[in-house]
């Protein structure tokens, strides 16, 4: 696919997208994983999967169900830990000029300073606090949904990095709106949202007689959580001054003109990637050309019109 031309940049708070289509933490891997489908280059940005200080192994039973509408994950932050990545994912972003956001996630606050330190010693322009996975056991959705302990966590993290403070909150809570205020007050530069819901799959087979379950509880994502994901951005957006990233059920260009008339700045594909991993470049190419087609001048105007 040719390279875009038109004006489809996004600034999020100094970090620059050339278009506002990202793929979300979880679901793209973390380097150039996707480039046998797609040119990875061609993307505003992908967000890389988890990083924690050390390896884990993640949770050992299921790990992904399918469901009518999308899946349920029980990954468990499975990743390769911080010193793997930097000695052999970020050499490859950087040689092949892929723009990214490093995920982040820790068990205690003391991690994520830590892992805050290491990112601005290593210049990464960008990084996505996940403080809202509900399928680990300690960490994450622990701050996700405590304001208070989600403004001293940003707040610790700002204190020792410098560059794009990505904050990915739950909807797993009674006010989104309060998490996100506290996030921008602590010093985030961008809100992300939504991260998965909290979903259960329960599978049930009669052999000769006798019922057996297959019970899995985890991240529920896919098309349909969208509804809960644009009414989640658009309340962020009124109580909120800083970007905010919209994350859920988007597949189709009319998704993200939804979620850009609630307000986002620019969005990331999530489960779509696993069954259709041309989604999200084919998007970035269509919304290119919706621009044309329509005489918008640009991404912006196209936002402008869609909020009026």
């Amino acid at each position: 696919m040719a390279a875009l031309i038109s004006d489809l940049q996004v600034n999020i708070n100094g970090f620059m997208l050339k278009n506002p289509i990202m793929t979300a933490s979880g679901t793209y891997g973390y380097a150039d994983e996707y480039n046998e489908f797609i040119n990875v280059t061609n993307l505003g940005a992908i967000v890389t999967k988890a990083i924690s200080l050390e390896p884990r192994e993640g949770n050992k039973h299921t790990r992904i169900t399918e469901t009518k509408a999308g899946m349920i994950n029980s990954i468990g932050l499975e990743n390769v830990g911080i010193r793997v990545f930097l000695e052999q994912k970020l050499p490859v972003l950087k040689n092949k000029n892929i723009n990214f956001v490093m995920n982040i996630a820790g068990t205690t606050v003391d991690e994520y300073i830590q892992l805050g330190k290491i990112c601005e010693e290593n210049n990464i322009k960008a990084i996505e606090l996940n403080v809202s996975c509900p399928n680990v056991k300690a960490g994450c959705l622990e701050f996700g949904t405590d304001e208070n302990a989600l403004y001293e966590l940003v707040k610790s993290v700002r204190n020792v990095y410098n560059g794009c403070l990505i904050v990915k909150l739950t909807p797993n809570v009674t006010s989104i709106e309060k998490l996100g205020t506290a996030a921008e007050k602590a010093g985030a530069s961008a809100i992300s949202a939504i991260n998965t819901l909290k979903g259960t799959s329960i599978r049930i087979t009669n052999v000769r007689g006798k019922f057996q379950k297959e019970i899995v509880s985890g991240g529920y994502s896919g098309i349909g959580i969208k509804p809960v994901a644009i009414s989640a951005v658009y309340r962020l957006s009124k109580v909120i001054n800083i970007p905010v990233i919209g994350i859920g059920g988007i597949e189709t260009l009319d998704d993200i003109l939804e979620f850009f008339a609630a307000g986002v700045e620019a969005v990331q594909i999530g489960t779509a990637n696993f069954t259709h991993p041309e989604t999200a470049e084919k998007l970035v190419s269509e919304l290119e050309q919706y621009i044309k087609n329509n005489n918008f001048k640009n991404l912006e105007e196209l936002k402008k019109e869609l909020r009026a």
